[in-house]
């Protein structure tokens, strides 16, 4: 199968990449390496189009030949959407478009889309079901729920085969720990093992349904020809939540450390508490994810600390899915 990822170089792109190539697919990657590094790509042979989402002609050129596109390219991070919501908009919801646009193009048969959990924003009622109401609270998700639209549009006007997988707080190795908009795990691991207090903002009881890149890789190889997928929105996550309270308290356990939380007001944007109902994951893809909070905490460390970080190192193993 000849396979598209946008971002390719980015944290759940460079892995997908790594990933495919291992099963033996034709892969290409678009990145501007903008927030994905050059480093996730060494030791991997893809070919890799070097440019922007923004620009319809270089999206196009990735287009050309290929079957499915995993479309993981996107600025992310909430607070960066809030400082530059014109970027924001511009690469996630233009850059879509034009991902929709160039597929159609090019005989493209699925388009898979990397949603995400803030479209629900913080309306009663959880675990979060995909049709329930939705009600962004930031920039980056109202972008995230307009591109998706689009691609579940595309799905009934251009005949394009499409799927949006909603990404439930993805961490894992190759999350970048260094960037000033490093999610929260990577970010707290890096603190910790330097001996620093993590900061949270609010009173630490916000939650998220922390979910390890892993089963994220698992349910984008399900979507490839998954058949009752296309046109949906499906919630790709653990099904169930961790307080970032919690979150510390595991890492101090898991990395023999005693570092109190420093806690900040509240963030503008923030949810609070976010976690997924997978029953529709699980019975259109397939999806059942294996590796849980804690082992996908112990992997993220080992990668941090340096153990998987040589250029061309292995890449995230993938638990056997169903017809993988």
């Amino acid at each position: 199968m000849r396979i598209l990822i946008t971002g390719g170089a980015g944290f759940i792109g460079a892995n997908l990449a790594w990933t495919l190539h291992q099963r033996g697919e034709d892969v290409r990657v678009i990145d501007n390496f903008s927030t994905g590094h050059r480093g996730n790509l060494d030791g991997l042979d893809v070919e890799v189009v070097e440019g922007d989402l923004r620009s319809f002609e270089r999206v196009a050129t990735a287009c050309r030949g290929m079957e499915v596109v995993l479309h993981q390219g996107a600025l992310p991070s909430v607070p960066r959407s809030i400082q530059d919501p014109l970027t924001s908009n511009a690469v996630n919801v233009e850059g879509t478009l034009n991902v929709i646009l160039a597929a159609r193009d090019h005989g493209v048969r699925r388009v898979i889309f990397a949603s995400s959990s803030s479209v629900y924003g913080d309306l009663p009622g959880m675990p979060r079901r995909e049709d329930q109401p939705l009600a962004p609270r930031a920039p980056y998700a109202v972008a995230k729920l307009a591109a998706e639209r689009y691609v579940l549009v595309a799905n009934d006007v251009y005949g394009l085969e499409t799927v949006a997988l909603r990404y439930f707080n993805v961490f894992g190795e190759r999350q970048d720990p260094h960037s000033g908009y490093a999610a929260v795990i990577p970010k707290f691991i890096r603190l910790m093992r330097q001996g620093e207090r993590p900061s949270i903002f609010g009173n630490g009881e916000n939650s998220r349904d922390f979910t390890h890149v892993a089963n994220v890789i698992a349910a984008n190889l399900l979507a490839l020809d998954a058949q009752e997928a296309p046109g949906k929105a499906i919630n790709v996550a653990m099904q169930n939540s961790h307080s970032l309270n919690e979150l510390v308290e595991t890492l101090n356990r898991l990395l023999g450390t005693t570092l109190e939380p420093q806690y900040l007001s509240p963030r503008s944007g923030d949810v609070a508490h976010s976690m997924a109902d997978i029953s529709l994951a699980k019975q259109v893809l397939g999806y059942r994810p294996s590796v849980d909070f804690v082992a996908g905490l112990e992997r993220t460390i080992e990668w941090i600390a340096g153990g998987l970080r040589a250029p061309g190192g292995d890449p995230v193993a993938v638990p056997p899915v169903k017809g993988a």
